[in-house]
């Protein structure tokens, strides 16, 4: 008797400790700036996930209509610190698989088509 209600208390522990990690997740949301220095993108709360727009562009001349374009949507937590949906290049107009992984301060974008064949990664840092 003693040991059923040990595997219980045990079970019920897993069990929480399994809801609670997207709680426990970090916070995507502000402003990043992609390693390069390059842009910035503001990630804001959007329906149950996050969407990321270009805040600002180092050569804004080369492309001023990007900024304020959404360029992740749908950004939906999967996992701890890991969110899935789509991802927009403004560069060629395509929508792409979108995923992000954060760590700390570093965040790590990546972009995939062909059923996740071909894929490119772009690390960004918190910004102010």
């Amino acid at each position: 008797m003693r040991i059923t209600g040990l595997s219980t208390i045990a079970s019920a522990a897993v069990l929480l400790g399994a809801l609670a990690a997207p709680a426990l997740a970090g916070d995507v949301g502000g402003v990043w700036m992609r390693s390069d220095g390059a842009a910035k993108v503001r990630f804001s709360p959007c329906g149950e996930g996050y969407c990321g727009s270009i805040v600002w562009l180092r050569d804004p001349g080369k492309s001023p209509a990007h900024v304020g374009e959404q360029v992740f949507f749908g950004m939906g937590q999967s996992g701890p610190n890991t969110w899935t949906g789509s991802a927009h290049n403004p560069e060629d107009g395509r929508d792409y698989d979108g995923a992000m992984t954060l760590s700390g301060n570093r965040l790590v974008t990546k972009g995939c088509a062909l059923g996740g064949m071909i894929c490119k990664s772009t690390a960004w840092v918190r910004s102010k």
